[in-house]
């Protein structure tokens, strides 16, 4: 869809997921006026819908999530912004957090503090100690910025969305945002200084040339806005208690993030919006609910739009779908979520990282339809250089993904979680930590890399309906894939995705068990991850 205000939104799917909240929609027969404040005044909007949705958690969650975003799956994460130039942080740590490491207030915890001193280090060492943050916008020049060989990179890589962040925690914009500008007292937008364009609309337009939905990453939260002085930010130990501080949210709240959040709507009509930088401070401060209700009621693509769940300490309780970020998702099959992480560990591009800090092919392929397999999605972030291109070592990781997703596809897009995430071998299950999923581990050792007497995955589910489909971690050992704990019919056939022919297969009890002995190697589809897919299948029990 282009950007000019001539044209209108495409038709979007107006069915949608039940929320598992159960809660109950707001109905309203007639037709209101709806007002919020924004900025200094009071705006108001004529509803044509028969929905309404109030300023409260219970009406915002009362709206069901659109369709797209579940039946999408896989999406691209972009940071890019000025921490591109420095491009530096140490190794497992976030690279888009430059500025302040170099110059915030310290966090209280050793790591941050470990960060902080090697950034420190590091800028005094390679631009000196009077080059300001600021001083990066002429180095940001984007001048190899190809949107439309960007988003054939994504629409390649399988990707269904893309999410760029507009706005990250340093406040500089990738659109023309007068009030950056006007709040830091300097040019501070990609229009006004660095490239001299509008980065945002640029990548939108050639993102939905290309089918797939855009969405915007947007930071509620400022680090070093002038409006709101860092005094009363989280790492100060004072948050926003003093009347001073308090003064400088509301500036900030109604002269920035108001006017800022509605021109990106308003302009670019993303179908995400992924909210950040809320975690401190509670969403009656942020005043994040007005907001949100605006854009249920008013937004153009009000029927598309999906949100998540970062609007101010409500992270896995509000929203139209939770985030984990370098984590393990969310049990619950009821629940909404997304999984967000680098191919590497920093968002941003990190060139302290070499080629044994990315992600493997087939672990990324793993990570997809491990979160595919449990309810979620997988946004997966790359990191481009400060002059406008994708590394290559990314670029090739999204061109494997999108070639199995070319064979597998029908296995993960519009798939719904079975009645078990998994079927597990003999052997202790094990448990895993925190780091365990930061760093990947977990994901390994529970499939292709089990410990000495430990179960592993052998096979994770999908499903549409009563086909079942088995994606097995490698090839199945043995002669025969027996899949327990399901009942076939008469119709049931079984094949293996990229193979075009049916396979064997008999009931032995409550389970399945599949013929692989006319497989050869050269017939395999595929690497990694193989797909079986088993029709007019009934579950016979949730347990292994």
């Amino acid at each position: 869809m282009n950007l000019n205000e001539s044209q209108t939104p495409c038709c979007y799917e107006d069915a949608r997921s039940q929320r598992a909240s159960g809660l109950s929609a707001l109905i309203v027969i007639v037709v209101v006026v709806f007002c919020i404040p924004c900025t200094d005044t009071w705006v108001s909007a004529q509803v044509t819908d028969d929905i309404v949705y109030e300023a409260t958690w219970e009406s915002l969650d009362s709206r069901a999530t659109p369709n797209w975003f579940q039946d999408a799956k896989f999406g691209i994460f972009i940071h890019w912004g000025l921490y591109s130039v420095p491009a530096w942080s140490p190794k497992g740590t976030y690279a888009e957090w430059y500025w302040h490491a170099k110059d915030g207030l310290p966090r209280k915890h050793a790591a941050a503090v470990a960060r902080s001193e090697a950034v420190k280090e590091f800028h005094s060492r390679v631009y000196g100690e009077n080059f300001g943050y600021e001083d990066f916008r002429p180095l940001f020049t984007c001048e190899l910025f190809n949107p439309e060989q960007w988003a054939n990179i994504f629409s390649r890589s399988g990707a269904r969305y893309v999410v760029l962040t507009s706005k990250h925690h340093d406040g500089y914009c990738l659109w023309p945002s007068a009030e950056a500008s006007q709040s830091f007292g300097t040019a501070w937008n990609s229009v006004e200084s660095g490239p001299h364009r509008d980065l945002v609309g640029d990548l939108t337009r050639a993102v939905r040339a290309e089918g797939l939905k855009m969405g915007l990453y947007y930071s509620i939260w400022d680090w070093f806005n002038p409006f709101w002085p860092e005094i009363e930010h989280p790492y100060a130990g004072k948050k926003d208690e003093s009347p001073e501080g308090a003064a400088g949210r509301e500036k900030y709240i109604h002269e920035v993030m108001y006017p800022q959040f509605k021109e990106l709507v308003e302009k670019y009509q993303p179908a995400l919006i992924f909210s950040d930088g809320d975690w401190w401070m509670d969403d009656d401060k942020w005043e994040t609910r007005p907001l949100l209700a605006w854009l249920y009621n008013n937004a153009p693509n009000k029927n598309e739009v999906v949100i998540n769940d970062r609007w101010g300490k409500v992270r896995g309780k509000h929203g139209g779908y939770f985030t984990t970020e370098y984590g393990a998702g969310f049990d619950d099959p009821e629940v909404l979520w997304e999984e967000n992480r680098g191919i590497g560990m920093s968002f941003g591009f990190n060139r302290e990282e070499s080629f044994e800090d990315y992600n493997s092919a087939e672990h990324l392929i793993l990570m997809l339809v491990d979160t595919v397999s449990r309810g979620g999605n997988l946004l997966l972030d790359v990191g481009p250089t400060s002059d406008g291109r994708i590394p290559v070592i990314m670029e090739e990781r999204l061109a494997e993904i999108g070639a199995w997703l070319e064979i597998n596809g029908e296995a993960i897009y519009g798939s719904r979680r079975w009645v078990k995430d998994a079927q597990w071998s003999a052997g202790a299950r094990p448990e895993f930590t925190k780091e365990d999923h930061h760093t990947g581990s977990a994901l390994t050792e529970s499939t292709i890399h089990p410990k000495p007497g430990n179960a592993s995955r052998e096979a994770l589910f999908t499903s549409k309906g009563s086909t079942l489909y088995s994606l097995c971690p490698g090839w199945p050992v043995g002669e025969t894939l027996v899949i327990r704990d399901v009942t076939p019919s008469d119709a049931t056939d079984v094949s293996l995705l990229g193979l075009q022919k049916k396979l064997a297969w008999k009931r032995v009890d409550d389970s399945i068990e599949i013929d692989l002995t006319n497989i050869g190697i050269n017939d395999l589809p595929c690497d990694y991850v193989f797909a079986f897919k088993l029709t007019h299948i009934t579950p016979h029990s949730t347990e292994d």
